[in-house]
């Protein structure tokens, strides 16, 4: 199983950008998925999360300006970002809490990242 993202790269203060992450392989359904980031020098920080059912949680710091949603039969999640804040850059990673056939267990998978940064 492979996550993969697309999407990022540099904006101006107060742009939008459109991240995508389409899980990929067999054997496996989709729980949740969902966004981190990570800025130079501090920890992955959560983004925000959507489940198979549509809840949506966000974060604090992007509510109101970012956006997640998922296309269930395509097992992609889309996150929307505007009104993009210099603090926005960072690396995003893609979340997947993933149910494989073979052990019939819930993993945690992660993309490889993509990068935004946001010129003030």
């Amino acid at each position: 199983v492979q996550l993969v993202e697309s999407g990022g790269g540099l904006v101006q203060a107060g742009g939008s950008l459109r991240l995508s992450c389409a899980a990929s392989g067999s054997s496996f359904s989709v729980n949740s998925m969902g966004w981190y980031r990570q800025a130079p020098g501090k920890q992955r920080e959560y983004v925000a999360r959507i489940t198979s059912g549509g809840t949506i949680n966000y974060t604090d710091s992007v509510k109101g300006r970012f956006t997640i949603s998922r296309d269930n039969a395509k097992n992609t999640v889309y996150l929307e970002m505007n009104s993009l804040k210099p603090e926005d850059t960072a690396v995003y990673y893609c979340n997947a809490h993933l149910l494989l056939y073979s052990d019939r267990l819930i993993h945690n998978w992660w993309g490889q990242g993509t990068q935004v940064t946001v010129s003030s």
